[in-house]
């Protein structure tokens, strides 16, 4: 079977107050987490429709990588920043992107 690369996309509603602080905390960081062990890269993506909504995309060469960064220092600066942001309840999903 051929490796398959997991993808994480966190869709994120912020509100006018909220967004740029998100963003700022996205610039800060976004280096340091594509950087991780296992992190083939991070993207953030603005909705179409909502320019307070946005979704990172990150791409993981499998879920123990995924799981070590959620565990990570990092992720305890990173994640409850974030979190204290958010003016609806984050969405979550994980797929496989299937490799040659």
């Amino acid at each position: 079977m051929d490796r398959a690369t997991l993808v994480r996309i966190v869709r994120l509603t912020f509100n006018e107050e909220t967004i740029s602080e998100f963003e700022d905390l996205y610039a800060e960081h976004s280096p340091a987490i594509a950087l991780r062990k296992g992190c083939l890269g991070v993207e953030l993506v603005t909705d179409l429709r909502n320019p307070y909504v946005r979704a990172t995309i990150s791409r993981w060469e499998d879920e123990e990588s995924l799981n070590e960064y959620r565990k990570s220092e990092l992720f305890g600066v990173v994640w409850p920043a974030t979190k204290n942001l958010f003016t609806a309840r984050p969405e979550v999903w994980s797929y496989l992107l299937p490799e040659g």
